[in-house]
């Protein structure tokens, strides 16, 4: 593992093609000669996608292992069920081909095949960053042909080298839309290592390792650069309504002390300073991002271990983060084939160092910030009750004028008052809402049932397919209390 704990970059070439075939060997030949090309590309490893259709999939399937690349294979139906389409003798073949893949999924069960095959091939297209299609250039015998792949991909404006089924001709359509590399990857892989700790130097497995020591320093760059957005609000709003609170004492108590404009002038200074400040990380989303990868490589550590890779991520919008997922995807899963957990001592891992460390966290943050939300909530209370009795007072001398209030009235209860604390009341209201402070103690409390019920759950199941599900639920909870924090946060600094 080099010094700057890199991740490995990984694009996916997804492929589509005909089962019938005039020159099998040829396509063969050709294939492998297209994917060697691509393996070409330095500081990148290609996979393949594929489904495993008797005809040009086995091909590319055979053509993408002899050449070295990891494949992946994306099932139309579930086993049994995709079976009815191969005879026994090709059924061994699909299986002995199978034992090489890194990863198997399906797509769907729906009732109609052809309607699961078009799926197949539109998931295979979402998922890959290039498309190899072995294609005659005729439209589509059937739902889900090759033909309307190609289309699809064309229209998604996916990179597509066709080669053409009779001729073996090789032609590249929108290869100007393939960028080799990610720079946001780049950027992380980039950042300066963190401490070096000793529970990333005693790890035995490499991929483990590596996504730890990578975890360590996104998660200190993320920490060490974020720009406290809440306290730089915190701090105008203060010095505004301090401002506010100078100026009505110099009317209410006609003050002209020399030191008061001097006062008044420094605090909007002040206030515009820390504006100016939320203008500059305006759009600079990179700790954003730091802290978002940070959140996502501890969720991928907590499940290291897992006999079946557990794709966690792939329903959220990663904006711009897939090639991390990729990276934990396939650093995980082939893990999983050489570094074989027990299942005991994995689950006693996840529920100390996962489950009771998060419980301990949203503890800690709802101790926090239920103690402000409710000083502020006082504050508000107070400041807006006094302002309508301020109010009111003031109302009832216009409306009884021959009433000769006390020396202190006029100017406490009729000047400062129903200037100052409305806008108080306001800047109180105000630090609740930047603070997030309702949204925030309500998702902990939430946060917290649903992991104590994680918990219990975790405890008592004894086999790795209930725990799995079970982690994968509680994963999906606190990813997406990531992503909600993310959209918040990216939505109040563009503001």
């Amino acid at each position: 593992m080099s010094e700057s704990s890199p991740l490995p970059l990984f694009h996916v070439v997804g492929f589509s093609g005909h089962r019938k075939l005039g020159d099998a060997a040829g396509v063969e030949r050709t294939l492998r000669e297209v994917l060697v090309g691509l393996r070409a590309e330095p500081g990148v490893e290609w996979l393949a996608l594929s489904s495993i259709a008797i005809g040009s999939d086995m091909l590319f399937a055979r053509a993408a292992l002899k050449v070295g690349m990891g494949w992946e294979v994306v099932l139309p139906l579930p086993p049994v069920e995709f079976r009815r389409d191969f005879s026994d003798h090709d059924w061994r073949e699909v299986e002995a081909l199978l034992a090489y893949a890194e990863h198997v999924g399906v797509v769907s069960d729906r009732p109609h095949r052809d309607d699961s095959y078009l799926d197949c091939g539109v998931e295979t297209v979402n998922h890959c960053d290039l498309l190899v299609a072995v294609w005659d250039g005729e439209p589509a015998r059937g739902r889900g042909g090759t033909g309307e792949i190609v289309a699809y991909a064309r229209d998604m404006g996916r990179p597509v080298i066709i080669i053409d089924a009779r001729t073996l001709a090789v032609r590249r359509e929108n290869f100007s839309r393939l960028t080799i590399g990610d720079r946001y990857l780049a950027q992380l892989n980039a950042l300066p290592p963190a401490t070096r700790s000793a529970s990333a130097e005693s790890e035995d497995d490499p991929g483990r390792r590596t996504v730890l020591a990578f975890h360590l320093k996104v998660d200190h760059a993320a920490t060490a650069h974020a720009p406290h957005i809440p306290r730089l609000i915190t701090l105008a709003l203060s010095l505004l309504m301090t401002a506010t609170a100078l100026a009505a004492a110099t009317l209410a108590f006609n003050l002209h002390h020399a030191a008061l404009p001097w006062g008044k002038l420094l605090c909007l200074l002040g206030a515009t300073g820390a504006a100016l400040t939320l203008l500059h990380y305006r759009g600079r989303q990179d700790w954003v991002r730091c802290r978002l990868a940070a959140e996502i490589t501890r969720s991928a550590i907590a499940t290291w271990g897992l006999p079946r890779s557990l794709r966690l991520f792939d329903d959220f919008d990663w904006a711009g983060l897939e090639p991390l997922r990729r990276a934990l995807d396939v650093l995980q899963r082939r893990s999983s084939r050489t570094h074989r957990v027990n299942f005991d001592q994995f689950k006693q891992r996840y529920l100390r160092e996962r489950i009771d460390g998060q419980l301990a966290y949203f503890s800690r943050q709802e101790a926090r910030a239920l103690p402000l939300l409710n000083r502020l909530r006082a504050g508000f209370f107070i400041s807006s009750s006094l302002a309508v009795f301020f109010s009111a007072a003031y109302a009832m001398h216009a409306a009884f004028p021959g009433a000769v209030p006390p020396v202190w009235v006029p100017t406490w209860v009729y000047g400062f008052g129903p200037i100052v604390l409305p806008v108080l009341a306001g800047g109180f209201l105000a630090l609740i809402s930047v603070n997030d402070l309702h949204r925030r103690v309500a998702r902990y409390r939430e946060m917290r049932v649903r992991l104590e019920t994680a918990r219990k759950e975790a405890t008592f199941v004894q086999t790795w397919g209930s725990l799995e599900r079970v982690v994968a639920k509680a994963e999906r909870a606190l990813l997406q209390e990531v992503f909600e924090w993310h959209s918040i946060t990216s939505f109040a600094e563009s503001h």
